[in-house]
């Protein structure tokens, strides 16, 4: 594995990376803003378990394919686009509030719905393979031990990390929810403000490219 000085550089870079603003955490912010703390959380979760799948993806090699082809990326990227846009616009269309309860109540969104949207959500993301190509072979050391494990045991920390501020946004951004369900005027409201980030996060994804 890599020595100590070498994973405390790169846990330094992975907190601060992952204290940077990006489209997780903007999903996650999105989530629990507009339907409530949990659904917050269970979104960093999921998105958690996504990058889980990167892990191994890049562990064994599989993300490499992306970074040679472009045709490969595009397919992923188009359809994570898809995904994101599809789940704003349901959200925007759906009739009264878009709420967040426990599973078999009504045709409101349950826990395992948001469970599952985040981490299709993260895993039809290329770009965070890329970045795992990117970001990790730095600090890998073949003389220190088998590739893959070493890749395995880096991404688990920085999705650790991730996890982590991801919940605290959730947390964070939930207060927004309690005071907007308090006030049922604001229900509409809820459902485009969480709506419109899904729908501006994937034509993101689909107009951007690999750099």
């Amino acid at each position: 594995m890599p020595d100590m000085p070498s994973l405390a550089v790169f846990m330094l870079g992975a907190i601060l990376l992952n204290l940077t603003p990006g489209p997780d955490m903007l999903y996650v912010l999105a989530r629990s803003a507009g339907q409530g703390r949990r659904a917050g959380v269970v979104s960093a979760l999921g998105i958690g378990i996504g990058t889980l799948v990167h892990t191994l993806a890049a562990a064994v090699g599989l993300s490499a394919l992306l970074l040679s082809s472009a045709l490969a990326y595009d397919i992923i990227k188009d359809l994570g686009a898809m995904y994101l846009i599809y789940l704003g616009i349901r959200m925007i269309a759906s009739q009264g509030h878009y709420a967040l309860v426990m599973p078999g109540n009504g045709n409101s969104t349950s826990l395992a719905n948001i469970l599952r949207q985040a981490v299709i959500t993260n895993v039809l993301n290329p770009k965070v393979a890329l970045f795992f190509l990117a970001f990790m072979p730095q600090f890998v050391d073949p003389t220190k031990g088998a590739v893959a494990w070493q890749f395995a045991l880096l991404g688990l920390m920085f999705d650790t990390s991730g996890t982590l501020v991801n919940i605290t946004v959730a947390q964070l951004a939930g207060y927004i929810n309690t005071w907007m369900t308090q006030r049922p005027g604001f229900s509409r409201a809820q459902r485009w403000l969480t709506g419109s980030v899904l729908i501006a996060l994937g034509a993101r994804l689909a107009l951007g490219t690999r750099r």
